[in-house]
């Protein structure tokens, strides 16, 4: 057993202290809360953790960890809390949304959410809500002391709701929020799954080809003066080449890619690739109905719980990943400042489509310009759910028939030099 000092506080607010011998620290925690308390903080006498964990500790271990013989940076990497998906978040998010709902208050709804099972969201997160909550800030404050966890548009989202008075409201609708992108972000991912893995397949067959199959079939060919096919020379050439070049060709893609990768970090590299991915045949069409479906949905759902407009657009901009995208929302946000309406700058901006400055005119007009966005959203989710079907059904085609035509070049190659050596013998004899 040990000894933890707390620090605690009643339902009327009123801080009390005190010891407890239990186990362990998680121990002390419940039997807090069994007392009716809140805890503010539990802490073990100094010395007395050291004293336990050497105690602890196994005769003759060695008390330093695995991670202290790794280099610092890879050891940080590995201690860095990672930012959780956007499902896992929406879970979070509708968990605490239901507790509030039931009639529980912040604090008790906090402590609880220490208990749930939240992936990607450890207990400690909402333990430290709790007790900034209790301190006296409000939830959008504690919120922004973890910027790892919870965005900037989560932050004033929630700060909206605590203003409004609707906080349950706006929890649950950032949970549905949330759920959707993570349900678009999936599609997008799993249309991508099967063309990837053709590809990779095809890699590998190809290598192994050339090196394990191709150079065996070539010594059939030794002591034989066989003219041999057009295909069987061309497959005998990259054969030769990859075998005495293929450093060089190594090489050159090496010093492409450390090219390529310097250039991206550029802000003409950034803007020229996030430019092609959304006019690429195919595939653009596709990531642009992404980014507008991304920008209509998260405007309107910061409109929609009270967000000012131009704090709405700081928010959005940040949150789009496309830089073209990103420099046509802040000249339409320095537009709007000047007192113009969202439609004028946009449709100025020659980025957005036709029917979405058209249905933002519309919602200006009617005084309803978040319905307007969510409109857009689901129209441009709907669009994107038919462009991902189409994009699949023809990258698939396409690959096969790729796969197909280097497959078949393989086997005339090979066949066609098969045919003349058994020519060349029947002739002979």
């Amino acid at each position: 057993m040990a000894q933890f000092n707390y620090k605690a506080r009643k339902r009327s607010g009123e801080v009390v202290t005190g010891i407890l011998e239990v186990a362990d620290r998680g121990a002390a925690l419940m039997q807090i809360e069994r007392l009716g308390l809140f805890p503010i903080a539990v802490e073990m006498p100094k010395g007395a953790a050291a004293d336990l964990a050497a105690a602890a500790q196994p005769p003759g271990a060695k008390s330093a960890s695995w991670r202290e013989f790794l280099p610092p940076a890879l050891r940080q990497h590995l201690q860095k809390q990672r930012k959780p998906k956007l499902q896992e978040l929406a879970t979070f998010t509708n968990q605490l949304a239901n507790l509030l709902k039931c009639g529980m208050p912040l604090t008790v709804a906090l402590n609880s959410m220490t208990h749930l099972e939240t992936k990607g969201i450890p207990a400690e997160v909402s333990r430290q809500l709790k007790q900034d909550v209790m301190e006296g800030k409000g939830l959008s404050e504690a919120m922004a002391k973890q910027k790892v966890i919870f965005s900037d548009l989560y932050i004033n989202m929630v700060r909206a709701g605590e203003q409004s008075g609707a906080l349950v409201e706006v929890l649950r609708r950032m949970g549905d929020h949330f759920e959707r992108f993570s349900e678009v972000q999936a599609k997008f991912t799993s249309a991508l799954i099967y063309p990837a893995f053709v590809i990779c397949v095809g890699i590998i067959i190809s290598i192994f080809f050339m090196t394990v199959m191709l150079p065996n079939f070539l010594k059939l060919f030794e002591g034989l003066h066989v003219q041999l096919p057009l295909a069987t020379r061309i497959l005998i050439g990259l054969n030769d080449f990859f075998k005495h070049w293929a450093w060089l060709v190594l090489v050159i893609l090496i010093i492409a890619g450390f090219i390529f990768s310097r250039y991206r970090t550029t802000e003409e590299g950034k803007n020229k690739i996030d430019q092609w991915k959304m006019n690429v045949p195919v595939v653009g069409k596709v990531v642009r109905l992404h980014l507008y479906g991304q920008f209509c949905r998260t405007l309107s759902t910061l409109l929609h719980n009270g967000v000012p407009v131009l704090k709405a657009m700081e928010i959005a901009e940040q949150i789009v990943p496309n830089r073209i995208l990103k420099q046509a929302i802040a000249t339409m946000r320095q537009e709007v400042t000047d007192g113009k309406t969202i439609a004028q700058p946009m449709a100025r901006s020659k980025v957005f489509p036709q029917l979405m400055v058209d249905l933002i005119k519309i919602g200006e007009d009617t005084g309803d310009v978040p319905g307007s966005l969510a409109n857009l959203a689901e129209t441009y989710e709907s669009q994107l759910n038919i462009g991902l079907r189409v994009m699949t059904s023809m990258i698939e085609p396409i690959i096969i028939c790729v796969m197909a035509v280097f497959v078949g070049f393989l086997l005339i190659a090979i066949l066609s030099a098969l045919f003349s050596i058994t020519a060349s013998i029947s002739v002979k004899g």
